[in-house]
């Protein structure tokens, strides 16, 4: 007999949210019996969404805070900035596990939380217990936590190609540039004149140049695996598509070294992670080859004429990006499978 473990999620009309459902859906030891809402409890998902008829029959819940904790197993925190460290303190003295999709948990210096998101960061006993939730780098920590910080979807995609290099010192780290791209579900289902179809159809726009919040939480953890203070040049850019996440980086090489060797390096890096796959070199990904999985793909390629290593990267950013990594802590964090659940060919074309 399989345990289920009973699971909540908090913000459960956003593009995150769903794609839990999703996957919860399909997992051997998850249960999903609440999903919360505050400004639509009471109300039908499949009102808002019809194609959940058939699989959400439960009405939105109000967050009622003793009902989780006598009831449920695991909350998932999808909700926009802000909200997830005022709920979170009620859940420290439980042994309810908690995953958060925001960027609450994120930074652990509070002054760069206020300086980068414009509010007051969670409070300093909050951060402390928060592990983030990188999968692939963070693993042994996750494991044993309650509270997981799921990382944002460019910084994902940016230290999965990055780290590597930055761990053997194949590039100077204070040259690191990080041009992004991602479609226009990673700015969530409210509507803002940025994400307007008029605004966004047949056009490509930089947005947040010098001020992406995902710029601390990237700097943050390089200079972790760096051991020195590491600072990043990225501009992320606005695509004309639903969803996917592109990231081309460069770093300028410390010494000589052929493509083979760190190609090599890379897949030694990842062999045990089955969800970065190492393409060949020559072969760059797409985000249509990681539509709607948790993969992220990963190229290397050397420019030995400016002494640059390239490295791109791509996932969905709403699955590797955002709840498809959520659904694989929750796998570490129960020593379950790291696959379950997620095991899902990308949807192409």
């Amino acid at each position: 007999m399989v345990f289920l473990k009973k699971v909540a999620i908090v913000g459960g009309t956003g593009y995150g949210a769903l794609e839990l459902m999703r996957f919860i859906e399909g997992h051997s030891h998850l249960q999903l019996k609440q999903i919360i809402s505050q400004s639509q409890h009471g109300t039908q998902l499949d009102d808002f969404y019809p194609h959940l008829t058939t699989f959400i029959e439960e009405p939105l819940h109000t967050y009622d805070v003793s009902n989780l904790k006598e009831n449920i197993d695991i909350v998932f925190f999808a909700t926009p900035a802000g909200v997830t460290k005022q709920l979170i303190s009620s859940f420290l003295d439980t042994t309810i596990q908690c995953i958060d999709l925001s960027g609450d948990l994120r930074l652990s210096d509070r002054s760069s939380y206020r300086s980068w998101y414009g509010e007051e960061a969670a409070a300093q006993a909050i951060l402390d217990r928060a592990v983030y939730g990188l999968s692939e780098i963070y693993g042994t920590e996750i494991k044993d936590s309650l509270i997981c910080s799921n990382p944002g979807c460019f910084s994902t995609a940016s230290l999965l190609g990055l780290i590597p290099a930055v761990q053997s010192e194949l590039i100077e780290t204070d040259s690191i540039i990080i041009d992004g791209k991602t479609g226009v579900s990673g700015a969530g289902r409210k509507q803002s004149l940025m994400t307007h179809f008029s605004e966004t159809n047949e056009n490509v726009k930089p947005y947040k140049i010098g001020k992406h919040q995902h710029i601390p939480e990237i700097e943050q953890y390089l200079t972790k695996e760096a051991n020195s203070s590491v600072f990043i040049n990225m501009t992320t850019h606005l695509i004309p598509m639903t969803r996917g996440l592109l990231c081309t980086m460069y770093g300028r090489l410390t010494s000589t070294i052929s493509p083979e060797e760190v190609h090599e390096q890379y897949t030694k890096f990842y062999q045990s992670h089955p969800f970065v796959r190492i393409r060949p070199l020559g072969s760059f990904p797409a985000t249509k080859e990681v539509y709607g999985s948790n993969f992220c793909d990963i190229a290397v390629h050397i420019d030995a004429r400016t002494n640059q290593l390239i490295v791109i990267s791509a996932i969905d950013n709403l699955v590797k990006g955002a709840a498809g990594q959520a659904i694989q802590n929750a796998n570490i964090m129960n020593n379950w499978p790291i696959e379950e659940g997620l095991k899902h060919i990308p949807i192409y074309p």
